[in-house]
C-alpha cells in the first residue's frame, strides 16, 4: 500500500498504474500529481451524447471539455498515453434511472455495456490548486488533507434537451487579502473552471450551512477568509441524475482521472482584462468581479460628473469609486426602487424641480433594458405629475414601458418595512437596492432644507425612512445621488457637508446611504449610473460573474442596451415635457455653462461618446 504524501510528485502515468492496480486507499486526488490536469468523468448511452455535449457547451464554466470519446472507446489518447477509463479513477459511481447504486474500484465487468457508451472528460478545479499556492495563497483542502468541499446551489444550469440541473459549486477559504490573486490566477485556467463564480455569504447561492457539503468534506476556515465558490464538475453528476439515464457511470466526487496535460496558462493578453474585486455588501458579504479596463471606465465617468458648476464645494463630498461599487451592487439587483424630488421651488405648484427625474428616468430605462424590476417612489401630492411624466417618457421612446409609481406613507412603527418587504418579513425583502436622486433628505433636526436654509418639510413625505429600515434588511443596499449634500443618502458625507457646503451645518442630511454618487449636478450622476451598468453588462469578466459561469454571454443584447442609454435628444425632449408640465429649473445659472460647444448639463453625450 502507498503513502498518500509523496504521490504528489508523481507521474500521471505512474499514479494512473497504482490506481489501476488497485494498489492506493484515498478518499480523493487532490494535490496529486501537482501541475497536471485532472478531470471528472461522465459515462453515458451514445444516443444521449451529442446531447450532453450540447449541455456542456451551454454550461463551460462546470463544463468545460476536455474530450469525448468514441462509443467504446476506453482510452483518450489527448489526454494520456496509456489509459484505461474502466480503471484509472480510484473509485466510480454507478446511476440507474438517476438513483446512484453503489460505487466501484473497477468497471470491468461493465465492458460490455460500456461497448456503446461515450465517455467525457470534464474540466476540474484540483488542476489549479498547485497555481494558486504558487501564488502564495493557501490551499486549506490540501493543508487539511481532506476532499474539497462541494455544494448543490440553487442557480439554474442552461438546459439541453433532459439534461437540466443547479449549479454545483466548490468552496475554497481564501484570506481577505488574496482575493484578487486568486481570482486572477485561477481566470488564466479556463479548462479548470476559471474564475470564482461567487465571494462572499454562501446564503446568496442558495447554501445554508457550509459545515454540510452535499458533496466532499468541511473545509474550515482560518480568521479572516471568505468563501470563495468556484463552478464543479460534479454539476454533471447531478445532470445524469436528473436525465434518469438506465444506466450512466461517472468518478466519485472528489477521486479524478488524472490526464499528462500540464495546465495551460492562457496569460491576460492586456492589463485592461485583469480581474478587479470589489466588496459590494458586508450584510450579507458580498464582492463582484470587473476588468480594469471596464472600471477604469467608470472611474472616469466618476471624474467627468464630479465637475463643479456652481462652486459649491463638492469636491470635498466626494469619495473615491463610489460610482463603481454602487453599480457594481445595482447590477446584481433583480429589483431596484428609485425616488426622486426635491421641491424647492415652495411657492410655485409644482414646488418641484427639473433635476432628479431625467437622471431617475435614464436609470430606470436601463434597469428596464436589463430585465430588471423598477419602481419610483414619490410624494402623494406628486403622484399625478410623475405618472404624466413617464406615459410621455414611454411615448417618447425614453421608456420601454411604464414605471409603477408608488407612495409612502408612515401609518405605524413598522411600515416601512411592510413596504419594503412582504409581510414585513426581512428575508423576503420586494427591492435589492434602493436608489435616491436629487431627493430632499432629511436633517439632524429632523426637517428638510433647500439650499437656502428654507424648512420644506410640509412638502416632503418621509421616503427617508424606507432608507433608514433597508440599513436593518440584509441583502438590501442603498444609494444616494446628490449635488449639495442636504439630499437624502448624503449622510455618509453629512461631516464634509457641514465643514465645506454653504449652509451645509444646517441642510446637511442625515440618512446614510451604503453608496453616494457625488455630481456637479444630479441628473449626471443618474445618467453617469447609466452608463455605468451599460459597461458592466458589457464587460466579459462581469458578465460571467454575474451568471455564474452558466449559460450564455448577454452580449447579443447589447444593441438593445445602448438603446436605452440617455442621449442629449431624449433630455431634450424630457426637458420640454417637464416645462410643460411646470417644473422649474432648480440650476438655471449651471445649464448656462459649455463645455467642448456643448450645454453643461449635456456632458452626459461626451461621456458615451469617449467611453462607450
Amino acid at each position: 500500500m502507498f503513502l498518500t504524501g509523496g504521490l504528489k510528485s508523481l507521474l500521471p502515468h505512474v499514479l494512473r498504474r497504482i490506481i489501476r492496480c488497485n494498489r492506493l486507499s484515498i478518499s480523493n486526488t487532490s494535490g496529486m500529481a501537482e501541475g497536471y490536469k485532472q478531470a471528472n468523468v461522465v459515462i453515458l448511452h451514445k444516443s444521449l451524447a451529442d446531447d450532453f455535449e450540447k449541455f456542456c457547451h451551454a454550461n463551460s464554466g462546470p463544463l468545460p471539455l476536455l474530450y469525448r470519446s468514441k462509443p467504446g472507446g476506453w482510452k483518450c489518447p489527448s489526454l494520456s498515453s496509456d489509459s484505461d477509463i474502466r480503471t484509472d479513477c480510484p473509485q466510480y459511481r454507478i446511476y440507474e434511472h438517476g438513483a446512484c447504486t453503489g460505487s466501484l474500484k473497477s468497471l470491468k465487468e461493465y465492458s460490455e455495456q460500456l461497448k456503446d457508451m461515450v465517455t467525457f472528460y470534464l474540466g476540474c478545479s484540483f488542476s489549479f490548486e498547485k497555481a494558486v499556492q504558487n501564488a502564495g495563497i493557501p490551499v486549506r483542502n490540501v493543508e487539511q488533507k481532506c476532499n474539497v468541499s462541494m455544494y448543490k446551489t440553487v442557480v439554474p444550469c442552461y438546459g439541453v434537451s433532459t439534461f437540466c440541473c443547479n449549479l454545483v459549486v466548490t468552496m475554497r477559504p481564501i484570506p481577505d487579502s488574496k482575493l484578487e490573486a486568486a481570482v486572477l490566477v485561477t481566470s488564466e485556467l479556463k479548462e479548470a473552471h476559471g474564475a470564482p463564480v461567487h465571494m462572499g455569504d454562501p446564503g446568496l447561492l442558495g447554501i445554508q450551512d457550509l459545515s454540510k457539503p452535499d458533496y466532499g468534506d468541511p473545509v474550515h476556515l482560518h480568521p479572516g477568509d471568505i468563501p470563495v465558490f468556484w463552478a464543479c464538475g460534479v454539476t454533471g453528476v447531478e445532470a445524469v441524475i436528473n436525465c434518469r439515464a438506465p444506466l450512466a457511470f461517472t468518478h466519485s466526487p472528489g477521486c479524478m482521472f488524472i490526464t499528462d496535460l500540464k495546465n495551460d496558462y492562457v496569460k491576460v493578453t492586456s492589463s485592461r482584462e485583469v480581474p478587479q474585486v470589489y466588496c459590494i455588501s458586508q450584510d450579507p458579504l458580498h464582492y463582484s468581479i470587473v476588468s480594469a479596463g471596464a472600471a477604469q471606465k467608470i472611474k472616469t465617468l466618476e471624474t467627468l460628473i464630479g465637475i463643479d458648476p456652481g462652486d459649491r464645494g463638492i469636491k470635498h463630498l466626494q469619495r473615491q469609486d463610489e460610482l463603481l461599487k454602487a453599480c457594481l451592487s445595482i447590477s446584481h439587483a433583480r429589483s431596484v426602487l428609485i425616488t426622486t424630488g426635491f421641491p424647492t421651488h415652495f411657492t410655485y405648484e409644482p414646488p418641484e424641480e427639473n433635476d432628479g427625474p431625467p437622471g431617475a428616468l435614464a436609470i430606470a430605462a436601463i434597469l428596464q433594458a436589463l430585465e430588471k424590476e423598477v419602481v419610483i417612489v414619490t410624494d402623494q401630492r406628486a403622484m399625478n405629475l410623475n405618472k404624466k411624466i413617464i406615459e410621455e417618457a414611454v411615448q417618447l421612446g425614453i421608456l420601454k414601458r411604464p414605471v409603477p409609481v408608488l407612495s409612502y406613507q408612515k401609518e405605524s412603527a413598522d411600515s416601512a418595512l411592510m413596504f419594503l418587504c412582504e409581510n414585513g418579513n426581512p428575508g423576503r425583502p420586494r427591492f435589492d437596492h434602493l436608489i435616491a436622486i436629487e431627493r430632499a433628505g432629511m436633517a439632524a433636526d429632523g426637517n428638510y432644507y433647500n439650499a437656502r436654509k428654507v424648512n420644506i418639510k410640509h412638502l416632503v413625505d418621509p421616503i427617508d425612512e424606507l432608507f433608514l429600515a433597508a440599513q436593518t434588511i440584509p441583502g438590501v443596499t442603498t444609494t444616494g445621488v446628490g449635488d449639495g449634500g442636504n439630499e437624502l443618502g448624503m449622510g455618509k458625507v453629512k461631516d464634509a457637508v457641514k465643514k465645506h457646503i454653504k449652509n451645509g451645518d444646517v441642510i446637511a442630511c442625515e440618512v446614510e446611504a451604503d453608496f453616494t454618487v457625488v455630481a456637479g449636478v444630479s441628473n449626471w450622476g443618474g445618467y453617469a449610473i447609466a452608463c455605468a451598468l451599460y459597461i458592466l453588462n458589457t464587460c466579459d469578466i462581469h458578465d460571467r460573474y454575474l451568471r455564474k459561469a452558466v449559460g450564455f454571454p448577454q452580449l447579443s443584447k447589447k444593441m438593445v442596451w445602448l438603446s436605452a442609454l440617455p442621449s442629449v435628444t431624449k433630455e431634450e425632449k424630457l426637458l420640454k415635457t417637464l416645462v410643460r408640465h411646470g417644473v422649474r429649473s432648480g440650476k438655471t445659472a449651471s445649464l448656462e455653462m459649455e463645455v467642448d460647444g456643448l450645454p453643461f448639463y449635456n456632458t452626459h453625450s461626451l461621456m458615451i461618446e469617449k467611453l462607450l
